[in-house]
């Protein structure tokens, strides 16, 4: 039921308790009594739903920079989204993922203990054959790696860990580094079974091969980033940074911009006919004295007074004087 009324059913309440349908006492004593909510002592929660929305976002963004890395690692078509983020036991996250598959277990200092990043076969193996020249199909079910091929998957699961940092970068300044393989999910003991864990979910679209990537937290790791995990301290401090970046690169730009400045030795006006008379050899004398300072103009503005000289071969003017902003001169 929605817990917003349409019109016709407020008018249908309304009408109600006015003939007497509706006994309002019970309707009191219904609400006095304190409701109960379930809670599971086996699952507790540790993270709210506004946490979980935070690490979402945060995987947004990275699943962005994972189609980039993938797409020019594999010149070809690669897509990648955030499906889910759950907080669930470890036993269950291990129930859920195929075995054999891909458990790249890695490191996330300054954060204590380690993280899972689990690829599914298909996708492993699609990778594998397009790195090795092929099309981008794997085999239709999973099988244990050669060396070559876990060397292969090893590189590619360092350079996908290298974009944690990036997207970490609003909440924590850390890296995840990888620390081993593993194709048994059953020999991975990253905590007990019925410790908390957050897992993250993403759907990854290899040319025509779909499948997933998940992503497994121990709860214990990300607890000290609780208070930050909240889309309002990630939205200030990206709008603050985003505001740093912006306002360094303005300046940059200003710093370097290239002006034009030139200098008015002196002034005169002649008729067009003198002008249409002058010969080589002709001196149009100035109005401006030579001890009088010279003006100096950036750009169209009057900005500075100066003195004309000469540096070794070069001409130049020394700056005896700077014109305040909002100052008027003839």
């Amino acid at each position: 039921m929605s817990d917003i009324l349409s019109q016709a059913e407020i008018d249908a309440l309304l009408s109600a308790m006015q003939s007497g349908d509706v006994d309002m006492e019970a309707v009191r004593q219904e609400e006095s009594v304190k409701k109960i909510k379930v809670y599971d002592f086996r699952r507790p929660n540790k993270f709210s739903k506004d946490q979980l929305n935070t690490i979402a976002i945060i995987y947004d963004n990275f699943c962005r920079q994972l189609t980039t890395l993938l797409s020019g690692m594999l010149r070809m078509r690669v897509v990648s989204k955030v499906v889910a983020v759950d907080q669930v036991t470890y036993e269950e996250f291990v129930r859920s993922i195929p075995n054999p598959t891909i458990v790249n277990m890695f490191t996330f200092a300054p954060l204590s203990g380690k993280g899972i990043l689990e690829m599914n076969p298909v996708v492993a193996f699609s990778i594998i054959d397009r790195l090795f020249g092929g099309p981008g199909v794997g085999p239709d079910q999973g099988r244990d790696l050669t060396e070559i091929e876990n060397t292969i998957l090893e590189r590619v699961a360092e350079k996908v860990l290298f974009l944690f940092k990036d997207a970490w970068a609003n909440i924590v300044d850390a890296s995840a580094v990888f620390d081993s393989l593993e194709t048994n999910p059953q020999f991975v003991q990253l905590v007990s079974p019925t410790e908390m864990v957050i897992v993250v979910t993403m759907n990854v679209t290899v040319g025509d091969t779909e499948g997933f990537i998940n992503l497994c937290f121990p709860c214990l790791m990300l607890e000290s980033l609780s208070v930050k995990l909240t889309s309002r301290f990630l939205f200030s401090v990206s709008a603050s940074a985003s505001s740093d970046d912006y306002r360094q690169h303005l300046q940059h730009v200003i710093e370097t911009a290239r002006i034009p400045l030139s200098v008015i030795v002196g002034r005169n006006s002649i008729s067009i006919g003198e002008m249409l008379e002058l010969q080589m050899g002709d001196v149009i004398p100035l109005i401006q004295k030579k001890e009088e300072d010279a003006s100096v103009f950036v750009g169209t503005t009057l900005k500075y007074f100066g003195k004309l000289g000469l540096v070794g071969n070069k001409l130049a003017v020394q700056i005896t004087q700077e014109l305040e902003e909002g100052s008027e001169t003839d």
